[in-house]
């Protein structure tokens, strides 16, 4: 049976998460949830079929949904929005990325395309490492973090909840980011 992932958000993190399902084999159609919807009816090709609110109608139409945004207070919401709906939330690995089997990875997370995340690293729930990011052994990043695109992660590095290294940041060994830091793209980050 084929099986229907529904995406909320159809922006640019929407399409590559889509994008990123379907070259999985996971999954064979893509529904999306926008709140621009219905002015949006599709996005990559795929259709828009309802708005947030609507989430509860769209139940069973699909057998697991994931909250693609790059906002972390967002993306949380809407992961709410989608267990209250009763759908089950999971993530989405890139086929092209590297996820070590040792690897804990939580529900609703989505790995990009050249993503490295190493042995031993544990990856909260409703995550982001974008393309090309790595976050390497015994690293964490907490519950709805964000690795921007680029971003490298040295091993022992803790990312706290909610928070966001934009694009092309770097941690050094053992580096903590505390929770909700928004660190501006490029930054190079070195333990105390």
């Amino acid at each position: 049976m084929a099986k229907t992932l529904l995406i909320l958000g159809a922006g640019g993190h929407g399409k590559a998460v889509a994008e990123a399902a379907l070259l999985s084999g996971s999954w064979q159609q893509i529904l999306f949830v926008d709140d621009r919807w219905p002015a949006l009816q599709e996005s990559f090709g795929l259709p828009v079929v309802s708005d947030v609110a609507g989430l509860a109608g769209c139940v069973e139409k699909a057998q697991g949904a994931i909250a693609a945004v790059g906002n972390n207070t967002v993306r949380e919401q809407w992961c709410k929005a989608i267990e209250q709906a009763g759908i089950e939330l999971v993530s989405v690995v890139h086929p092209r990325a590297y996820v070590s089997s040792s690897v804990v990875l939580g529900a609703g997370t989505a790995v990009m395309a050249l993503a490295v995340i190493g042995v031993d690293a544990q990856v909260g729930r409703a995550a982001i490492i974008n393309a090309n990011a790595t976050l390497d052994h015994d690293a964490v990043l907490g519950d709805f973090g964000h690795l921007g695109v680029g971003v490298q992660i040295a091993g022992g590095v803790h990312v706290g909840a909610r928070a966001w290294l934009q694009a092309g940041c770097s941690a050094g060994y053992n580096v903590v980011v505390p929770d909700a830091e928004n660190v501006p793209a490029g930054t190079a980050l070195r333990a105390e």
